[in-house]
């Protein structure tokens, strides 16, 4: 054990993502005193002055002895600890200086500036940053890399992929007014890495290339990374090329590796016991409690091992982030309390809502069909350009939906969901525009 405890704090949660900050806010509304590591913003400080910040990563824990120790050589004491580190890029390879991983602020203001040299970029992955990006990104051109039939697979079907394509061959409208939901901006650069993104991280970047064109995006389908090399092809002119599995080669600007995340563990397994779920997660339980004790865990560096509601999924999104940090700090102030606490209702039914392609998207309950085997049936209703809604039904009953654009369904379909209500009579008129459904379930 490194160094003697400097102070002992109730509360020590590290990181200052999304779950980290909603989990000090829950508690600082509480309790007198705690901690935060790595990540965060004297914004906090100043909100709650029970608060201390300390700017330094962890090196490491020691569960035992209920302390950390920070990257700087200092040692803290908790009694309760709540684990917020996020998830870290799955980077196409750690070597090559021509992949940048998207993940956080900081790589996002270097993308920034990679970007405005740049004449043709690669961007591989299939989920959210690639959505966001291939979009926002002007004056370059960008070959979009899926491995998957249909773009935004983990989000929606081919159909609603097909709704959305269209988007990119047009230049980007004027700003809309922004969906409903809270905005998530960072107000400062923090210490250490930077925090992870929200769902406006794109907002007051400028992300265009050097290029005069609009927006050029060609997708290859069905393909993964062969190879990246930064050899120089004969009269090859770019600084590196990668050779994709359908036989295709490009060179290009720098490569963007957008192909998910795995859990930020490190460096809390060295030297302690935590039970691990199969996609390495720290495993929580319906209080957010890690297997050792007194050390909780919320947002991407968790997964959820308690029995899920039949309409909801661990999915690793920002709204899950906040869920999560809120109910955590909840839990601990509960046991430190010793007062009961029940699962929180948000984890009764899957929400998310974002925006892609400048579209509003609220995805709800089992929105793939997710688990549910060949046993449902989808109704759809699709105007061009317009709105996209899809239902997904099980034993005549509503279990899921997406919906894309201003589609004012969200509310109803949500309480369909949450009441199980037997909708066979209705059949396809469920979905007819002439029919304001709203009248009949309120």
């Amino acid at each position: 054990m490194a160094g003697k405890v400097e102070k002992v704090f109730k509360f020590v949660v590290v990181g200052g993502g999304i779950a980290g900050v909603t989990c000090v806010e829950q508690v600082s509304k509480t309790l007198e005193e705690f901690d935060v590591e790595e990540r965060p913003s004297s914004v906090l400080e100043e909100k709650f002055p029970n608060l201390i910040v300390i700017h330094s990563a962890v090196k490491s824990l020691h569960t035992e002895s209920h302390s950390v120790e920070t990257a700087d050589g200092r040692v803290f004491g908790y009694e309760k600890l709540c684990i917020c580190s996020g998830g870290r890029p799955k980077l196409l390879t750690q070597e090559n200086p021509h992949v940048l991983g998207i993940r956080d602020t900081d790589s996002a203001q270097e993308f920034q500036k990679r970007l405005s040299k740049a004449k043709r970029i690669v961007v591989v992955g299939n989920g959210g940053i690639a959505l966001e990006l291939v979009y926002e990104v002007e004056g370059c051109e960008v070959i979009w890399a899926v491995k998957d039939k249909a773009i935004g697979n983990t989000f929606f079907d081919a159909g609603a992929a097909q709704f959305l394509i269209p988007s990119l061959e047009v230049d980007k409208p004027e700003k809309t007014a922004p969906c409903k939901r809270p905005r998530y901006t960072t107000e400062e650069p923090a210490a250490g890495p930077g925090s992870a993104l929200g769902p406006d991280w794109h907002e007051g970047i400028d992300l265009q290339g050097a290029e005069q064109v609009s927006r050029r995006v060609s997708v290859e389908y069905q393909c993964e990374v062969e190879k990246i090399q930064t050899l120089r092809l004969e009269n090859g002119s770019w600084p590196v090329y990668i050779q994709l599995t359908n036989g295709k080669t490009f060179g290009c600007d720098f490569v963007v590796s957008a192909t998910g995340v795995v859990p930020n563990t490190e460096p809390f397994l060295h030297g302690n016991n935590f039970a691990q779920a199969d996609d390495g997660g720290l495993q929580v339980n319906d209080q957010m409690m890690t297997s050792e004790p007194d050390v909780y865990a919320a947002g991407d560096v968790c997964t959820a091992c308690w029995e899920h509601s039949p309409m909801w999924q661990q999915m690793r999104l920002w709204t899950q982030a906040r869920q999560m940090g809120w109910y955590a700090g909840r839990c601990m102030v509960s046991h430190i309390l010793s007062e009961p606490v029940e699962l929180d209702f948000c984890f009764e039914l899957f929400s998310h809502i974002t925006k892609f392609f400048n579209y509003k998207v609220v995805l709800l309950g089992k929105f793939n069909g997710q688990g549910l085997g060949s046993n449902h049936e989808l109704l759809v209703r699709c105007t061009k350009g317009h709105e996209y809604v899809k239902v997904v039904l099980s034993g005549g009953r509503m279990v899921g939906a997406v919906l894309i654009g201003e589609t004012d369904l969200e509310e109803t379909f949500e309480n369909l969901i949450l009441n199980q209500m037997d909708l066979t009579q209705y059949g396809e008129e469920l979905l007819n525009p002439d029919i304001d459904i709203e009248d009949y379930f309120d």
